[in-house]
């Protein structure tokens, strides 16, 4: 009998474990798959670069294309690569690998793949943490590297219940661009960290006001990095919302002081969080993952997969922009998943704001709030809850407005508000409540109790978007009258209302936002609505110029008691809970409507300490009439609101008496 010597077999073993690592790990792919579904999946964490000063690895997760390349750079723009190396292949898990042995701390790359013969462009991978100027190249660096020095303390403002929420939006660009804004880094990341910053009226401006004004959230229009801004002409005039994404986990170039440099965007980020949140302000992100502005890093490197097809292999487009983006696939859930988790861990954000949120799957959408909440269990997530054209994806798993029961603890934007307070947002010379329409009382009410389910409410509302109860929580409703959207709260009342005189239009003003912050709804301002801000009348700004979209700080001074009104009604629902109730139950139990005639007269009680507020009853009042209303009025009550301030200390006593609800006004009174 024939026997092989025990040193043989070692070396036949080694030699079948080096054959088997090579057919695992190859520099070519030959395997072709039948469908998406039949990809290998990687669900770790550590997709993109994985840096550390000994080594830096770099993973790509594309099974379908041949070969994938990396090429190495000094620089975020300009000159030769200083290397170029193959990634390897693992059949198992579908991803590209490479070790670079070395501290590659501020080094620029891109990746290109080869698909049908052909090499890709090159680009950084979809994962890119951090990028050069205009994102074109990916960079390898140390995060502990980029933190300000007091970065580990940063401690979030108390957040004690969601209710409690007040949103403020803004552009970075806007907030502080104008020379009245008193601000030195103007249209910078950092214009959020200055101080004692004046207009020319001495006036507060900037962090101050909105410490002032007595927001709890900061919510900014996309600061990921975008594709329309060429950051390295920035002595160009240029302008853009941001909503056209090219590195979802990189920062926008044009708000850092120097775009050119990698590291400057992410630390001067950095500072502004530490900034806010020093001033008792959390910080919300806007994020656009439902489409691409270009579909060149995810369909080059990773091809057809992360977009959606109809039956007939055309590509799918209900975010109106050329595409959508494909999150009911397990691989692109899994990339919004871990680039939200980046943004919390990384950057210390306190919620998201999801752009045509109704593109993506309700599976999705829960699978996001659950890996966040266990990071941070006050983060708040909300977004629009339609699309902007049709989709694949069946209405029933779409995270729509409609399905938000749904959704766990995810919150959509209230059309049915919106409109209903100020007109229909694309027939601009519509009039909303506030100006009149008697159309909209019952509309009114239903966002009044956050469009939840109210034993006093009718739900065959014909001027509504809703016809039935979609939400079973106040908290899972945004209640908003502007925002960057379509025409300022100003502009679409002056449009609408030709003949209205400026008092008549702050009047109107006042009553919108005064409905908004009244209601159960999570409260929503547009920046600069507490100062009268104006586009012109230009109704989409998205890429309009500084002098349509900036906000002009003496416009402060010049709307001193319009500005006063704000605050004090901010300051009226930070200290009531009864306007911020936390459950569908307790709105019914203490929310009654008034039974009044006038279809331009909505009125209700807060009755029996709700939300245990120290006031036992509050009486609330909505005049839509341009006349007065006279109301009759049992029992002795103070006033705070008279339609022209708000006064939370009480304007005057009123008992058993005829009151006056003047035209286009609110009148809140209490009983202790």
């Amino acid at each position: 009998m024939f026997t092989l010597s025990k040193n043989i077999l070692v070396t036949i073993g080694i030699l079948l474990i080096v054959n088997f690592a090579m057919a695992q790990n190859s520099k070519i792919n030959n395997l072709k798959y039948a469908s998406f579904d039949a990809y290998p999946l990687y669900l770790k964490n550590d997709l993109g670069v994985t840096y550390t000063t000994n080594k830096t690895i770099v993973k790509l997760w594309s099974p379908n294309v041949e070969e994938v390349k990396i090429n190495l750079y000094k620089l975020g723009n300009g000159g030769s690569p200083i290397a170029t190396q193959n990634l390897l292949y693992n059949k198992t898990t579908g991803v590209w690998k490479i070790v670079l042995n070395g501290n590659y701390h501020n080094t620029y790359y891109t990746l290109q793949a080869k698909n049908k013969g052909n090499w890709s462009k090159e680009m950084p991978d979809p994962y890119a943490k951090g990028v050069g100027v205009n994102g074109n190249r990916g960079l390898i660096f140390d995060p502990k590297l980029t933190n300000p020095s007091n970065w580990n303390t940063d401690k979030q403002p108390v957040l004690k219940s969601v209710s409690d929420i007040i949103l403020y939006e803004a552009h970075v660009r806007d907030f502080s661009i104008d020379p009245s804004s008193g601000i030195k880094n103007k249209g910078k990341f950092l214009a959020f960290t200055e101080k004692n910053t004046k207009n020319e009226y001495d006036e507060t401006t900037g962090l101050d006001h909105l410490k002032e004004l007595g927001i709890t959230h900061l919510h900014l229009l996309p600061v990921f990095d975008y594709k329309s801004i060429d950051e390295s002409y920035l002595d160009k005039k240029q302008y853009n919302w941001g909503y056209d994404p090219q590195n979802y986990n990189s920062l926008e170039g044009s708000y850092s002081t120097n775009p050119f440099d990698g590291l400057v965007r992410i630390k001067e980020y950095k500072e502004m969080v530490l900034a806010l949140h020093q001033a008792n302000i959390r910080l919300v992100m806007d994020v656009v993952y439902n489409h691409t502005s270009s579909t060149d890093i995810f369909d080059q490197l990773v091809p057809g997969y992360y977009y959606r097809n109809w039956p007939d292999g055309k590509r799918s487009d209900a975010s109106a922009c050329g595409n959508e983006f494909a999150s009911d696939r397990v691989m692109a859930r899994q990339f919004m998943i871990e680039s939200l988790k980046y943004w919390v861990k990384e950057y210390h954000v306190d919620g998201f704001r999801f752009d045509l949120m109704a593109i993506h799957d309700i599976e999705t959408m829960n699978q996001i709030s659950i890996a966040l909440k266990k990071i941070d269990p006050t983060i708040f997530l909300y977004g629009e809850g339609w699309t902007a054209g049709d989709s694949p994806l069946p209405i029933e798993k779409r995270a729509l407005k409609n399905n938000v029961k749904k959704l766990k603890d995810i919150s959509v934007f209230s059309d049915d508000i919106r409109d209903a307070v100020k007109g229909h947002w694309s027939n601009v010379e519509e009039k909303g409540f506030v100006s009149g329409n008697k159309n909209y009382k019952e509309v009114i009410q239903f966002g009044i109790v956050a469009s939840t389910n109210h034993p006093q409410v009718k739900y065959d509302l014909k001027r509504s978007y809703a016809q039935f109860p979609y939400s079973d929580s106040p908290t899972k409703v945004i209640g908003y009258v502007s925002c960057h959207d379509n025409n300022t709260l100003y502009d679409k009342l002056k449009i609408s209302n030709p003949k209205a005189s400026e008092e008549e239009l702050v009047q109107m003003d006042k009553l919108a936002n005064t409905i908004i912050l009244t209601s159960q709804s999570i409260p929503f301002l547009h920046m600069g609505v507490e100062m009268k801000r104006t586009k012109l009348g230009v109704e989409n700004s998205y890429n309009s110029s500084d002098s349509i979209n900036k906000i002009d700080w003496n416009w402060k001074h010049e709307n001193k008691e319009l500005n006063q009104y704000y605050k004090n009604l901010i300051a009226l629902r930070n200290n009531h809970p009864a306007f911020k109730m936390t459950s569908e139950k307790m709105i019914q139990e203490h929310l009654e409507f008034l039974t009044l005639d006038s279809p331009f007269l909505v009125g209700y009680t807060l009755k029996n300490n709700a939300n245990g507020d120290k006031w036992k009853t509050i009486r609330v009042y909505f005049n839509g009439n341009e006349n007065e209303i006279q109301q009759e009025l049992e029992g002795t009550w103070k006033m705070v609101c008279n339609g022209a301030i708000i006064n939370l200390n009480g304007i005057e006593a009123i008992q058993n008496q005829s009151i006056s609800i003047p035209g286009r006004s609110a009148i809140i009174l209490y009983q202790e």
